[in-house]
């Protein structure tokens, strides 16, 4: 019997896991702090397992390093290799295939690194690689590494299903389409996707392979600052594809752009089975497009209702499709946050550059629905793509300021393999510092009208003020969920000066005079200390100050 060991790395590279940076969420260890790993549930992999399983006797275990870097309590490893080394030999299995899953370039570098610990320690393992990275810059993972036997052309189910029946593994490697091979990037060979085109043949998600109570650690979904039940969340996907042209996104590039779906039924057994069987709470869709139907998405919704229970949508939904109806629907089944994939505050570029028809009179009409029903909205803005010029990143700036969603993730443009972007960006020389390593927290593009290091200001610049000097919560007085946000901002940065500031006024105002004293010392503590935080202090003339038993309201 075939025993399949499945890897996923770090999404973060060792240099940024040890030195946070400033813009990063922070996880305290017993020997220092160290930048949060996010945690999602690996839906690839649970479903490639839970299907080669359906038509095959085989053996599967799963290894996901960012699961075992959130439960250390101290990390001591001069790199992620020694680490990795340790996971592996320790591991009680001896694979014959280990697939190893990479969705983004951060986690390039221990891909290869962990491809070559598991060569050191199964050396008769067929080792493979697949997700985003592989499909998109396998000549860049050859030309870095020799470990590979293969590495999987989009979607997986098929290829690894196809790979165990093999008695020849290196010879169905060569013949198939779906696997990329050294040899095949030298003789410029081309690759096909072989898609499972019904998604209901794909049996219930192999969620045994992990131990879905170490997932709810998730730093990601900590962030969500109107989620207030996080117990018992389960990820789920009940569509794959993507139609729209968006020239940030390579999704398309693993899933394609047709929209396959699962049926409302196939749908309404598994959410029943991860109710009665896991005693799930909370699902967490990572639907690349869970709006491409309105009729099926109320649908799941009013299954969701009937479950008694709820759902987080982690991807951002289509602005759109949110019509009061649906949003209302959201809400019925206790949807109490929706991340809105508003992407720019710029028509210009919104429709030029990012190809999104998306009229900005949609998002405040959404921002103000989300707000009358109790909906904490979380908007996505990206910044810094090539064509993007300084009097867009203004005119944004000048229109979000007048959106009343309750909080704003402002993150930097990133070229990933595959998108439109990268190609540009490769096309024009606007990389600065390569795209291997790039992540949304770095800035590596630059233009004709903007560097890195001005976009990387800018970004950082739009989140203060957006979130705490024009907060929408504070300035409406709704002080309780201002609150909320600051002291979320608090967990994810203990020196965060603005959030304590601010977090002093909204106690301030609700006549918590003691908590408004402390958090106002602590504010001025650390900008007396910071000089990155007097710095900002004086630009947004912030000045903490306690004056006749009152917060001072500068």
């Amino acid at each position: 019997m075939e025993k399949v060991l499945f890897i996923v790395p770090p999404t973060i590279m060792f240099a940024d896991f040890i030195k946070p940076d400033y813009n990063t969420r922070i996880v305290k260890k017993k020997n220092g702090d160290f930048t949060s790993v996010t945690t999602d549930m690996p839906l690839g992999i649970m479903s490639m397992s839970s299907y080669i399983k359906k038509y095959i006797p085989v053996e599967t275990r799963l290894l996901d390093l960012n699961i075992v870097l959130n439960k250390v309590e101290s990390f001591n490893y001069n790199s992620f290799v020694d680490f990795f080394q340790e996971a592996i030999s320790t591991l009680d299995y001896e694979p014959t295939i280990i697939g190893i899953s990479s969705l983004f370039t951060s986690s390039y570098q221990n891909m290869l690194d962990i491809a070559k610990c598991c060569r050191n320690s199964f050396t008769d393992a067929v080792i493979v690689a697949g997700g985003g990275v592989p499909t998109n810059i396998y000549q860049e993972i050859f030309r870095d590494s020799t470990c590979f036997d293969a590495l999987c052309y989009g979607e997986g189910e098929k290829p690894l299903l196809n790979l165990i029946k093999a008695d020849n593994k290196l010879k169905y490697f060569e013949e198939s389409n779906s696997w990329i091979t050294k040899d095949k990037t030298i003789k410029g060979e081309s690759f096909e996707y072989d898609f499972v085109e019904d998604l209901d043949e794909i049996p219930f998600y192999d969620y045994d392979i992990s131990n879905p109570d170490e997932y709810e650690i998730n730093p990601t979904i900590t962030t969500y600052t109107g989620v207030d039940n996080r117990k018992k969340s389960f990820h789920v996907m009940t569509s794959r594809g993507c139609p729209h042209r968006c020239c940030f996104c390579s999704s398309h590039t693993v899933h394609g752009r047709k929209m396959r779906f699962n049926s409302i039924d196939r749908v309404r057994e598994d959410f029943i089975r991860l109710k009665n069987q896991y005693g799930a709470v909370t699902f967490i869709f990572q639907d690349d497009h869970f709006m491409a139907n309105k009729q099926r998405a109320l649908d799941i919704l009013e299954i969701l209702k009937q479950l008694k229970v709820t759902a987080i949508f982690q991807n951002g939904v289509a602005l759109y499709a949110l019509d009061r109806e649906i949003i209302e629907a959201f809400k019925n089944v206790g949807v109490n946050q929706l991340v809105l994939a508003v992407e720019s505050g710029s028509s210009r570029v919104l429709k030029e550059i990012m190809h999104k028809s998306l009229n900005l009179n949609i998002v405040k009409r959404v921002a103000d629905d989300c707000r009358a029903l109790g909906i904490y909205s979380d908007v996505n803005i990206l910044l810094g793509l090539p064509g993007e010029t300084k009097e867009d990143i203004e005119d944004a700036r000048r229109f979000l300021k007048t959106i009343k969603a309750n909080w704003f993730r402002v993150v930097i443009a990133t070229p990933l393999p595959g998108s439109e972007m990268l190609d540009i960006c490769l096309k024009k020389n606007y990389l600065k510092h390569g795209f291997i390593d790039c992540n949304y927290k770095k800035a590596v593009v630059e233009t004709e009208v903007f560097t890195a290091e001005w976009i990387q200001e800018k970004a950082y610049l739009l989140n203060l003020e957006l979130n705490f000097i024009e907060n929408s919560d504070f300035r409406l007085g709704d002080y309780r969920t201002a609150l909320k946000g600051f002291e979320n901002a608090i967990k994810a940065k203990s020196n965060h000066a603005f959030a304590y500031y601010y977090a002093s006024k909204c106690y301030r105002a609700l006549g918590e005079f003691g908590k408004a004293k402390e958090y106002m010392a602590t504010a001025k503590r650390i900008i007396d200390e910071n000089p990155f935080w007097s710095k900002y202090a004086a630009m947004f003339n912030v000045e903490p100050v306690w004056e006749n038993g009152k917060g001072a309201l500068n």
